[in-house]
């Protein structure tokens, strides 16, 4: 019985050191998973973009989030200086295997306990998306709540 509980103690850590070693330690938990991979160098606020990401946030958006309080998912105001903007956009882009995958995701889940859908936008939409948010968290724009 015992050699049974070596053997298989020994084989999931051999499976663990693998995993690392092919895998590493996991996804920069910072940036999340999905198409945005590479830091993001972001310039003052866009008037222009984040007026773009206003209308697509209370057309495809608004219906779960509001900045100020808990909807159907987290409120997002300061979102912007707790995450990375990758990580945002991927969120955005990738709300499914972020929620697979993703720690801080995960969490979210567990606590909202609703799982967020794909909007269907762009990459672009996306960004326009972010940018609304950082002029929300900048006051440079007030939200519909």
């Amino acid at each position: 019985m015992r050699s049974k509980r070596i053997k298989l103690l020994t084989s999931s850590i051999f499976t663990l050191i693998i995993t690392v070693f092919l895998f590493g330690c996991g996804q920069k938990e910072d940036i999340g998973i999905g198409p945005v991979k590479e830091e993001m160098k972001l310039a003052p606020v866009d008037a222009a973009l984040y007026a773009k990401g206003e209308t697509i946030f209370n057309t495809k958006c608004i219906t779960c989030h509001k900045f100020n309080s808990k909807l159907v998912g987290p409120p997002l105001k300061d979102v912007t200086k707790r995450r990375r903007p990758e990580w945002i956009m991927n969120q955005i882009l990738n709300p499914v295997e972020m929620a697979q995958k993703d720690k801080i995701t995960k969490e979210l889940l567990a606590q909202y306990l609703v799982q967020m859908t794909f909007q269907d936008v762009s990459q672009d939409d996306a960004r326009a998306i972010l940018e609304y948010m950082r002029a929300v968290d900048e006051g440079k724009v007030t939200p519909k709540e």
